[in-house]
């Protein structure tokens, strides 16, 4: 009986922290990472651990300390310590997913490059001069474009920077509108035969996501996507630069 009463307990805890859990992830993942984030993003990793600790860890720990028979202070003490240290460990599991959070979709030369909140540097926002760039988005991805500074000496810095891992992606003080880059997206922008080409095993997949664009095929091109997770490709309107959809196809 005790057993069974433990094992109550449990799956009541199981079940609250299921629901908590998953309404929280909702939210992450519509906010924070819609298509195509989500998975060029790897973003299934980042919940998987935070659903894991707070679904998991939780009722394991009540189906442990639950005793029917300890006294009444004893039982709400250790449930309350419980909770504590699973909204603790999901608290940290949510600031650890809200610095992956993709913040930008950023035009960068001749591709889409997706920048999370944890490449950019505070010291880098304080030299932004643009005001729509000098904070993140705290909710969704914003589109963006960036541009190479024409200073010679900002070059050579971005150059030395590149050949760290520090990419033109991560400072803010270069974003323009999406909207100044539309003729190079436009010059840059690769036709559709090109990407059946190097992958005819996805033509479905492919066909897929033209059908979904609303648009015939010969009003699309496509540019490369590079994200953390997963490399993509971009279909956009071949007359205006406009993004007109996403597939999951390596662009290479």
């Amino acid at each position: 009986m005790t057993m069974t009463r433990r094992i109550r307990a449990a799956l009541v805890h199981l079940g609250i922290s299921a629901l908590v859990a998953s309404i929280a992830a909702a939210a992450m993942l519509g906010i924070w990472f819609p298509p195509p984030y989500f998975e060029a993003m790897g973003a299934d990793g980042l919940i998987l651990i935070l659903v894991a600790v707070d679904v998991i860890l939780g009722p394991l720990v009540t189906l442990i300390v639950f005793a029917p028979g300890k006294a009444r202070h004893l039982l709400v003490f250790d449930l309350a310590v419980i909770a504590t240290l699973q909204a603790a460990a999901f608290s940290y599991g949510a600031f650890v997913i809200s610095q992956a959070r993709p913040v930008y979709m950023l035009f960068v030369r001749d591709r889409f490059e997706i920048t999370a909140a944890d490449e950019i540097r505070d010291e880098e926002l304080a030299k932004v001069q643009r005001a729509e760039f000098r904070t993140l988005p705290h909710l969704r991805p914003r589109l963006a474009a960036a541009e190479m500074p024409t200073d010679p000496g900002e070059q050579m810095s971005l150059m030395m920077s590149a050949i760290q891992g520090v990419d033109l992606k991560t400072f803010p003080q270069y974003y323009v509108p999406y909207e100044m880059q539309l003729d190079l997206v436009r010059t840059k922008a690769q036709p559709l035969a090109k990407l059946g080409e190097r992958h005819p095993e996805a033509a479905a997949t492919l066909a897929r996501a033209i059908a979904a664009t609303g648009m015939p095929e010969e009003r699309l091109k496509f540019l490369p996507l590079r994200a953390r997770k997963k490399d993509m490709s971009v279909l956009v309107d071949a007359a205006t630069g406009r993004i007109e959809g996403y597939v999951a196809i390596d662009p290479w």
